[in-house]
Parts: C-alpha cells; sequence; structure tokens
C-alpha cells in the first residue's frame, strides 16, 4: 500500500454538502415522529429560556420603579416556571435525540455490515481491513456525534440567535442597530478561525491516520524489528510523527486561546455600548431601565451559541467526511450478480467441467487461458505446479468467488453463474492453506454455529479427521475457548479443525488448498488415512506443492502458466519426463541421494 493509500480516508471534503446532508438524514427516515417530537421540544426549551431576560427585565421595572411587590412576586414565579419548563423540555429533547440516534446508529451499523458480508470476494482484495472497520466503527460513530450533538447544537443555537435578534429589535430598535454594528467582526474573526481550524484539522487527520498505520505496522513486526536491530531507526521515525502530530495539536490549542478570548473581548464591548447608550436613553426618559438590564443579558447570551457553534465545527466537518465515505461504500455494488432464475440440479452429483475459461484479475493481464478439463462425480484430481501458476484461481472460480473473463464452468451440467451462490456453495467444503479460526470454542470454529450442524456432528466430524485425540487433550476438550486466529494452536491442529469444519459441513465436492502444506510427517500421515476413507463418493479437487500427498488420486493435472499443460497419473507423469518428473526430481530426488 503507497503513503497516498494510508491517508487517502482522512482528507476531507467540503465542511457542508447540502447534497450530502440530505442523503445522510435518511438515516433517520425511519425515526421521523422522534426526530419531529424533539424538535418540538427543542422550540420550547428555546422559547422557555429566551423568557428569561424579558421576564427579569419586567420585575426589575416592578420593584425598582413601580415598588409593584405583587408583581414581583408574580414574574419571579413565571421566571421559575420558565426555568422548569426548560429543564423539562431539555431532558425531552436530550433524551429523544439521544435514543433515536443510537437506534439509527445501530441500523446503520447492521445496514453496513450486511452491505459488506454480500460484496464479492474481489471487493475485499481492494479495501483493506481496518478501512472497513473504520467505516463501520468509527465513521458511523462521527455520525452519531452529529445526530446526538452538533445537529442540535447547531439548530439550538441558529434558533437562540434569531431569537435574540427578534428580542432586542421589539425592546428597542436603536439599540438593536448598535449592537449589530459589532457582528461583521464577530463573523470576520469565525471565518478566520474556521479557515486555519480546519486546514489545521485536515493535516492533524492526516498525521494522525500516518501514526496509527505506523504503530500497527511496527507493533504487529515487532520481532522482525528486534530480529534486525532495527529499535533505533523505528523510535526516531515514530518521533518524527508523534512530534508532527504535537505541534499540529499545539497549534490548535494557540487558534482556541486566540479565538474564544477575541469572542468574550467582542461580548464585552457589546455590551460596553449598550450599558453607555442604554443608560443615556433611560436617563432621557428613552427606555426603562429593565429593558436595557435585559438588552444586556440578550447580548451577552447571544455570543455563547457563537462559541458553541465555533466548538462543534470540526464534529461537522468530521460527520461530513464521515458520511461521504459511508454513502460511497453503500453505493459500492456487487460485480457478481444473482441469476434471475436460479437453477439447480436434485440430487446433486458433484460433476465438475472447465470448458475454455481465462480470468483476468486485471485487464490485459491473463492469469487462466483457455483452461479445459472435466471432472466426474466421485473423482479424485489433483493440481500441481510451479506457485503463480494459477491452481488457486481455478478454486477461485469454481467458487465463484470470481467471475470468469471468458468460457464457463459447469456444475452438474448447469453453468455456476445460474446457481444462486449460496446454494452452490453449500456443496463445496474448502479446505485453505491459511486456516482461518474465529473467536470462540473448539465446536463453534468446526460448526460454526450452524444450527444444522449439531455437537454430535462436530465430534463426528473430529473423530473422522483424528482431530478429536488432541481435542480431548484440552482443558475444556470440544468447550475450550479459541482466541483470535486460533493463536493458542499448532499449525498443525489448526489445519485438523479446518478439516473437520469441512466435512462437519457433508460437502459433495471437497476442496483442498494446500491443506497439509504445513503440517507435520505423523499428522500428514494421519490425515492422508482419514482422506482415503472420507473422500471416498465425493468429487475432490486438491491443490498441493508435496507430491507425496496426491499418489492416490484418479487424475493430476499440471498447471503452469495458466494452462492445463499435463494429465494423467503419477505413474504416467513421470514416465513422459515433463514438468510433473522435473518437479517430482526436484523434491525427492535430493533427498534419494543424501539417503544414499
Amino acid at each position: 500500500m503507497t503513503g497516498r493509500d494510508l491517508h487517502e480516508d482522512e482528507i476531507l471534503g467540503k465542511a457542508y454538502d447540502a447534497q450530502l446532508a440530505r442523503r445522510m438524514l435518511t438515516f433517520l427516515r425511519p425515526y421521523r415522529w422522534p426526530v419531529a417530537f424533539a424538535f418540538l421540544c427543542l422550540l420550547l426549551e428555546k422559547g422557555a429560556e429566551l423568557a428569561g431576560p424579558m421576564l427579569i427585565g419586567a420585575a426589575l421595572d416592578a420593584a425598582v420603579l413601580d415598588r409593584d411587590l405583587a408583581s414581583l412576586d408574580r414574574l419571579a414565579l413565571l421566571f421559575l416556571g420558565t426555568v422548569l419548563i426548560g429543564f423539562l423540555f431539555n431532558y425531552l429533547q436530550t433524551l429523544t435525540v439521544q435514543q433515536t440516534g443510537q437506534r439509527a446508529m445501530h441500523d446503520l451499523r447492521q445496514t453496513l455490515f450486511t452491505h459488506v458480508v454480500r460484496q464479492d470476494v474481489a471487493f475485499f482484495d481492494k479495501n483493506p481491513v481496518g478501512r472497513l472497520m473504520t467505516r463501520i466503527i468509527n465513521d458511523v460513530e462521527n455520525l452519531n456525534e452529529l445526530f446526538s450533538t452538533g445537529l442540535v447544537t447547531f439548530l439550538g443555537d441558529g434558533l437562540t440567535l434569531v431569537g435574540i435578534a427578534a428580542a432586542l429589535l421589539w425592546l428597542d430598535w436603536r439599540l438593536a442597530l448598535l449592537t449589530y454594528l459589532i457582528a461583521p467582526a464577530l463573523f470576520f474573526l469565525t471565518a478566520a478561525y474556521r479557515l486555519r481550524a480546519r486546514e489545521n484539522y485536515r493535516e492533524s487527520r492526516k498525521v494522525l491516520a500516518r501514526l496509527n498505520a505506523y504503530l500497527q505496522e511496527h507493533i504487529s513486526g515487532m520481532a522482525t524489528v528486534q530480529a534486525f536491530g532495527q529499535e533505533a531507526r523505528t523510535l526516531d521515525r515514530f518521533h518524527d510523527i508523534n512530534t508532527r502530530y504535537r505541534d499540529l495539536l499545539v497549534r490548535s490549542v494557540r487558534y482556541n486561546a486566540l479565538f474564544f478570548p477575541l469572542v468574550e473581548v467582542l461580548s464585552a464591548l457589546s455590551v460596553g455600548v449598550v450599558f453607555a447608550a442604554g443608560g443615556w436613553l433611560a436617563g432621557a426618559g428613552g427606555v426603562a431601565v429593565g429593558e436595557v438590564v435585559a438588552f444586556i443579558l440578550y447580548v451577552q447570551r447571544a455570543y455563547r451559541p457563537v462559541r458553541d457553534l465555533a466548538e462543534k465545527y470540526n464534529i461537522f466537518q468530521a460527520a461530513m467526511a464521515s458520511g461521504e465515505r459511508i454513502v460511497t461504500l453503500l453505493d459500492t455494488r456487487p460485480t457478481l450478480l444473482e441469476p434471475p432464475v436460479p437453477k439447480a440440479s436434485a440430487p446433486f452429483k458433484g460433476e465438475v467441467e472447465f470448458q475454455r475459461v481465462s480470468l483476468e484479475y486485471v485487464p490485459g493481464e491473463p492469469v487462466l487461458r483457455d483452461v479445459s478439463f472435466r471432472v466426474l462425480p466421485g473423482e479424485k484430481v489433483a493440481l500441481v505446479g510451479a506457485t503463480g501458476g494459477g491452481k488457486t484461481s481455478l478454486i477461485s472460480v469454481l467458487c465463484r468467488f470470481y467471475d470468469v473473463t471468458a468460457g464457463r464452468i459447469m456444475v452438474d451440467g448447469i453453468d455456476i453463474r445460474e446457481w444462486d451462490r449460496a446454494t452452490l456453495r453449500r456443496h463445496l467444503g474448502l479446505v485453505l492453506q491459511d486456516v482461518f479460526l474465529f473467536s470462540g470454542d473448539v465446536t463453534g470454529n468446526i460448526g460454526l454455529n450452524d444450527p444444522r450442524i449439531g455437537a454430535e456432528a462436530v465430534e463426528v466430524a473430529a473423530r473422522r479427521v483424528h482431530a478429536d485425540a488432541f481435542i480431548r487433550r484440552l482443558p475444556q476438550g470440544f468447550a475450550e475457548p479459541v482466541q483470535e486466529r486460533g493463536a493458542t494452536l499448532s499449525q498443525g491442529e489448526r489445519q485438523l479443525l479446518a478439516f473437520a469444519r469441512a466435512l462437519a459441513f457433508d460437502p459433495r465436492i471437497l476442496i483442498l488448498d494446500e491443506a497439509t502444506s504445513s503440517v507435520d510427517t505423523e499428522t500428514e500421515r494421519l490425515i492422508q488415512e482419514a482422506l482415503r476413507t472420507l473422500l471416498d463418493g465425493r468429487t475432490a479437487l486438491i491443490i498441493a506443492h508435496r507430491l507425496s500427498t496426491v499418489r492416490f488420486v484418479d487424475r493430476i493435472l499440471v498447471v503452469h502458466r495458466g494452462r492445463i499443460w499435463e494429465e494423467g497419473t503419477h505413474e504416467d507423469l513421470l514416465r513422459r519426463g515433463g514438468i510433473y518428473a522435473r518437479l517430482y526430481q526436484l523434491q525427492y530426488l535430493p533427498q534419494e541421494t543424501r539417503a544414499g
């Protein structure tokens, strides 16, 4: 992966994209009524909040100028009522928004993972695991923060500013105009802060991505780092990236340390202007003292939304970037299409035929070239040849992980593109060289928690591949916990579990891709004994570098440079003296010479 690939997900687009915002809001469509209720609560909360200064001003006039204590008591009770009403609607709004946000994000995570599961294998070739995890976890969390905090803050602060502007005009248009004269300076300051904060944020996200990638790579490869004495160089490089990230965060602190005090200065300046002009007007009888006090309270409150919106700017920016990446992922469609009317054979016999099959992962770079062969039901065929010859590609197109570029593959006389993929794969048992085990227990890894496969079937499958011997030696037997990727098991034990897994599903076609290449001699002997019995009556395709594992098969196909170069039994191919014979000599003649 190139340096650009590592950080391309952190390159942010516009801070606000109306079309993208509308697309993201569709995630809330199933919850439109709770959202409408939350918005109503927000309106009532802000209305109660904006009534406070007006009541304080009226109470001040009643107490100081009119000495009307009865009105003062009523106004005090009304003020207390607005506080309680504001609290109630703030509680209801916060509860509704947070619950709705969590439910919507739960649905979105479910949608994303379902979408990923349904993608083709080629999709995962182009999208690293870390990137997909970022989509489903980090990016969804960024949207959740927008929906639960940022959006409410934006709407609430916007309503507050509009309400305050209207209240100022209603109280006294002359003082309102004086206050508005300071607004351009505030807008200019906010725009300058936003521009610098945006650029700094973009750069810090890219450096953080680089820092995370560096940590993940070098911690995973720490054994190699230490084996070659590269600790000092590794630390120096980490120090450079870490220092760059620190400097960017410090710069962000400086921006905040300058912006927010300047906002306070403008707030104080506005209050001073109102205080001076309002005092003069009050002295001249042009405005009540209570109105001047209410005016000052409104002006002070007007600057709080400005600060809040500036603080939430990064939330909007991160949410927009995350939303764009999520939408891009959801718009990615599988390239392997299901047939409109799937076909299937009943009963399933297990016949496989390749008819002039060609395959290109990259256009213009063929991996398979005009491959044709037929495997009869119950026949055992081995695929051998040098690494990169195309053996695994033959298995990949048979399982329909990829579609062929030319030709077709027939299973029981039906083109695999006309099969339902799930139905086809239920008849295929695949054992790969790199065995993948899941966190859980031994039983769950053999049966994959499929309800069709009970505990008895799991134990039978393990016994038939001689895996039960080592399983029963484990402290908890079949209930023994398996760590991620089977870290506590040996390579041979993991491969035995993979054999048991394939056989527990009782496939009619068994595919072994280098399945014994990392097994010790004793384990290989046990597997060979099991295979002779277990493959009886099944169609089998066996890929192997170790030619000793394929002597018992019915036929051997030699795959070389994407073609079938030779075909026959072990003895026939040795007599021909071709590629197979040379491979055999390379593997066994040096050993025989040393033994002699």
